[in-house]
């Protein structure tokens, strides 16, 4: 077993160093995976049972990646595709934009500027529903918010900080880890979601208190430094959104259809909840929309072949991402190591709140070396319910505080791409941005991992 457990200990910090280093994370993690099968096959064990695989232990090794991949797409991987082709399709026909213009207006009428810096922080996390990419969102909103901030009197730091720290845990089934957690843990998906909620929602009312308070420590200490002229930003002014308002809905009209088919289910014996239905459903819904709108089927085809350059998209950003990882867990399984893990955590007193703060602690200081922890969550998470039995205690005790934090790590990593974005639209050091948004996404982490064991089932 010293072999095995060289080999594993060499792919892990060989694939982490790659990824840190900013190359393709799920090309880095197939090839671990591939290592992994082949240093197994090496070793004398078995990749297939007699029979079952190629007849031959190299291609055994590929077959491995194969049945991987199907295995992805037949489950949650089809659902992440389309609803990265949704998000897609949104944004061209100017839904998403639509959306945040709506959202955004509220806040003009808040009188007292220290109620905007929660209140921004709160409503760009209910935005990140339909801009999901943290970068995306944050481009976004110094068009068209950061102005309107400056404006009011808010440092333009603090602006700039919130906004780098919005789009950070909303709980929603259009989430692509919600989706692969539940799949993978075998829960409903609302009863998962619901579950995220209930740690979520609370940790971000953390979060927006600390904010507040953070900010206004930051600005006093900082004083004027902290404000930076409107003409010193590096502000691209976003196209004027030309459809009709009512385009608002669409950006969530799969939630508001997920939720309502969950209720009615409750009444309805035999009624279920498909997101990949019910997406494609909200699609030709705006699609039908775009067609009478346009009063033409024919010019709306382009922005129509943008939902299936989205589901691409979906498929080379996060499915392959979670084959790869799936892949490097399946060589860590075959070289043993799976079944040596459990059986020493097995009937062991608290090893399951150890196990699940091992997790999140790892998942914390990968997301600061890297700029996000989401490619290891994905990585991991198909070893976490065979972990999570052997420690007695429920899988999402060890998944849902390693998703959450895998998110929040982008506000304390210099090397985020958010943080990078912002800090260069105001023309300030990362540094400065990320002091604005570290003491907020450290009292978040900890409030999440200590709600979850207080609120999450074992």
């Amino acid at each position: 077993m010293i072999a095995e457990i060289i080999l594993v200990v060499v792919a892990l910090v060989a694939v982490g160093f790659l990824i840190i280093k900013k190359y393709n994370p799920a090309l880095s993690l197939i090839i671990g995976g591939l290592v992994l099968l082949m240093g197994a096959w090496a070793l004398g064990h078995p990749l297939y049972e007699d029979g079952a695989g190629t007849g031959f232990g190299l291609f055994d090794v590929f077959m491995q990646l194969k049945d991987t991949v199907i295995s992805q797409l037949s489950s949650a991987g089809l659902v992440i595709m389309i609803l990265f082709g949704y998000s897609a399709y949104m944004n061209k026909i100017g839904a998403n934009q639509m959306a945040v213009d709506i959202m955004v207006k509220p806040l003009k009428h808040i009188k007292h500027k220290a109620l905007f810096v929660p209140a921004v922080f709160l409503l760009g996390n209910v935005m990140s529903l339909v801009v999901p990419s943290a970068s995306s969102l944050a481009i976004i909103l110094m068009s068209i918010l950061y102005p309107i901030l400056v404006r009011t009197g808010v440092s333009a730091l603090t602006a700039a900080g919130v906004i780098a720290c919005t789009a950070t845990i909303m709980p929603t089934p259009l989430g692509a880890d919600n989706v692969i957690a539940a799949e993978t843990l075998g829960y409903n998906l609302l009863d998962y979601v619901a579950w995220n909620a209930k740690v979520s929602i609370p940790a971000l009312l953390i979060m927006g208190v600390a904010h507040f308070f953070w900010q206004a420590w930051c600005d006093k200490h900082e004083g004027s430094a902290a404000y930076i002229g409107l003409e010193d930003a590096n502000l691209q002014e976003q196209e004027t959104v030309s459809v009709p308002k009512y385009y608002a809905i669409f950006p969530v009209l799969p939630l508001i259809l997920i939720l309502g088919v969950g209720i009615a289910a409750m009444f309805i014996d035999g009624l279920t909840m498909d997101i990949f239905v019910l997406t494609f459903i909200s699609f030709f819904v705006a699609l039908i929309t775009e067609t009478i709108r346009h009063k033409s089927f024919k010019a709306v085809q382009e922005s129509a072949g943008e939902m299936f350059k989205g589901m691409g998209q979906g498929f080379s950003q996060v499915v392959i991402l979670v084959v790869g990882g799936s892949l490097f867990t399946t060589g860590i399984q075959k070289l043993g190591l799976i079944d040596a893990l459990t059986n020493s955590v097995q009937g062991s007193t608290g090893a399951g709140l150890m196990v699940a703060l091992i997790f999140a602690a790892a998942t914390c200081l990968f997301g600061i070396l890297s700029g996000g922890g989401l490619a290891m969550f994905y990585a991991v998470i198909a070893l976490i319910p065979g972990i999570a039995a052997a420690a007695g205690v429920d899988g999402i005790l060890i998944s849902l505080p390693m998703q959450l934090i895998a998110n929040l790590a982008r506000g304390i990593s210099p090397v985020a791409a958010v943080i990078m974005i912002v800090a260069a639209t105001v023309n300030v050091a990362p540094t400065k941005i990320l002091k604005r948004t570290s003491v907020p996404s450290i009292v978040g982490i900890i409030a999440v991992f200590v709600l979850s064991v207080l609120i999450l089932p074992y």
